[in-house]
């Protein structure tokens, strides 16, 4: 997990970088099946992620590639993954929403994961593990009624998980004026569950931020929520954005998480990780290029 300032700087570049060659790419039709890219939250990712010990578990959605990355998830095999290469994190058969690696989730089923995590989460009480589950979701999957039942079942049973909302203010297409009614915070309150709000994209504020909720959660074993307010730079999807390209570039000049960080690195340095990551990212979609496709028989997954 990174740690230093370049470290840091490296983990939120190899996402950045990973995200864009897949857009870039995917005309091209090496992808199978659809994808949604991490553009612009990846200050999340890194922040968070980092702050984990290594029985914590993870459930992400459908846009779970800069989850993965942070999470310490091999770059050559998620590519091969969305390639359906059998050296796929998966075989080549789980594809760009379907991920499971050690005690990383994914699934693309909008609200599906949050009742996995929350049972997950109650596993892991039980077995007195001392684990965290973290559960990302996003403001669009809050209109999912799953969601709630969740929720109930999460405070009744004070189960140690907590609830990340990527709130990057639209879903899909809908802005989240038009898709939800009073506050995402309140959501959780209403069920007794504290709730912590964050409104940046610098990975040292959701660092230390993220530092002290999982250190509450895992000491007082109860639920907790984490609403970071985010921005969203690519489409939803592909090529389904709808909003004015001139919002889209007024986001990237205030919240680039990229920007933020990088001006706490001395230019030489910073060249030189973007320099690194630009070779193991052509590296890695080149090789999974190269991989052949999974047989009829079992995917053979590294554990």
């Amino acid at each position: 997990m990174p740690s230093s300032q370049a470290d840091l700087y490296r983990m939120l570049y190899r996402i950045r970088r990973f995200e864009e060659t897949v857009l870039e790419n995917f005309p091209r039709g090496v992808f199978f099946g659809t994808t949604h890219t991490y553009l612009g939250q990846e200050a999340n990712a890194a922040g968070i992620l980092s702050q984990l010990e290594p029985q914590d578990v993870v459930f992400s959605n459908h846009r779970c590639h800069g989850h993965f990355l942070a999470y310490g998830g091999d770059m050559h095999r998620l590519f091969a993954e969305l390639m359906g290469r059998a050296s796929g994190v998966c075989g080549g058969r789980g594809g760009s929403q379907h991920l499971h690696w050690r005690n990383f989730y994914s699934n693309g089923v909008q609200g599906g994961i949050v009742p996995v995590a929350t049972g997950m989460a109650l596993a892991e009480k039980t077995r007195r593990s001392g684990a965290v589950t973290l559960a990302f979701l996003g403001d669009g999957t809050l209109g999912e009624g799953v969601v709630y039942e969740s929720l109930n079942l999460a405070s009744l049973w004070q189960v140690p998980i907590l609830y990340v909302v990527e709130n990057n203010r639209i879903a899909q297409t809908t802005p989240i004026e038009l898709a939800l009614a009073g506050a995402i915070g309140a959501r959780f309150q209403a069920f007794g569950i504290p709730v912590l709000e964050l409104d940046s994209s610098d990975v040292l504020e959701i660092q230390a931020t993220a530092r002290e909720v999982i250190r509450g959660v895992r000491e007082q074993c109860r639920p907790q929520a984490l609403v970071l307010h985010t921005c969203r730079f690519g489409p939803h999807s592909k090529g389904d954005d709808t909003r004015p390209a001139s919002e889209v570039e007024r986001l990237r000049q205030e919240r680039d998480p990229l920007a933020i960080h990088a001006a706490r690195i001395q230019q030489h340095e910073r060249q030189a990780i973007e320099d690194e990551i630009k070779s193991e990212v052509s590296l890695a979609y080149n090789q999974a290029l190269g991989d052949p496709f999974p047989s009829l028989g079992e995917p053979q997954t590294e554990k």
